[in-house]
């Protein structure tokens, strides 16, 4: 046995010359996977300027000093790579993603977030998705991002964090065909805000953009950061 079982952590051999290698080695692999930060689970092709102790997961059709090397973990070393194959269970933290995500025998998932997960990788995770509109002059308009399909919607909070001008009194915020229901008379001001929160959960089978709705006037410019608290059914892992 060359290598522990968990952490494929290289071991000294009887009378081995240079212990100091493969101790480094062992350092190394350690350093990156205690605490496991993922720089990305969707690259293929090895990053430019890697600093050493970053880490990727390494995505299908792997190319360059990655190639033949799908599914492990890359921890960059002294201008190189040392690989690790993670083992179903282990969780980390994947920085471009900005989510913990879990890896099922045969890729990097979600975890569920404040839900159950099944054995089979079955989820009911409970989310918040986050962005910022910019608003244009003139009336109602819709965000550019929105509630996700099938999610089952609890509700819509907001907060502006770019003084809201024009010619409206207040405004409101809610979907197409139904302008209000996050909230009205909101505030315009910054750090005003809305908290829309449904009598019942509602869910939305396609993607639906929010719509802000100027109240006595129109919109001349401002930011509102939204967020959209949701549940979501994560199906069982595939065959």
């Amino acid at each position: 046995m060359s290598e522990t079982a968990n952490l494929s952590l290289p071991l000294i051999q009887a009378a081995q010359a240079q212990k100091h290698v493969t101790v480094n080695e062992a350092l190394v692999k350690l350093d990156a996977l205690v605490q496991l930060r993922l720089e990305s689970v969707s690259l293929s092709a090895p990053p430019t300027g890697a600093s050493d102790g970053q880490a990727w997961g390494v995505a299908s059709a792997a190319t360059g000093d990655w190639t033949g090397q799908e599914g492990r973990i890359a921890i960059a070393d002294n201008g190189g790579w040392v690989f690790v194959r993670p083992h179903a269970g282990w969780r980390a933290w994947v920085i471009d993603a900005a989510a913990e995500m879990r890896q099922d025998g045969s890729g990097w998932v979600p975890v569920a977030s404040g839900g159950a997960v099944g054995a089979s990788g079955a989820a009911l995770d409970l989310r918040v998705l986050e962005f910022d509109h910019v608003l244009a002059v003139g009336g109602p308009q819709l965000t550019a991002t929105g509630i996700p399909s099938h999610a089952m919607v609890f509700g819509v909070t907001a907060r502006v964090i770019g003084e809201i001008t024009g010619t409206l009194v207040s405004w409101s915020l809610g979907t197409e065909g139904a302008e209000d229901r996050f909230g009205s008379g909101l505030g315009t001001g910054l750090n005003s805000y809305a908290k829309g929160i449904l009598g019942q959960p509602m869910t939305y089978y396609t993607p639906a953009p929010l719509m802000l709705s100027p109240e006595g006037g129109d919109f001349a410019g401002g930011i509102v950061r939204f967020a959209v608290h949701y549940a979501e059914l994560g199906l069982p892992a595939a065959v």
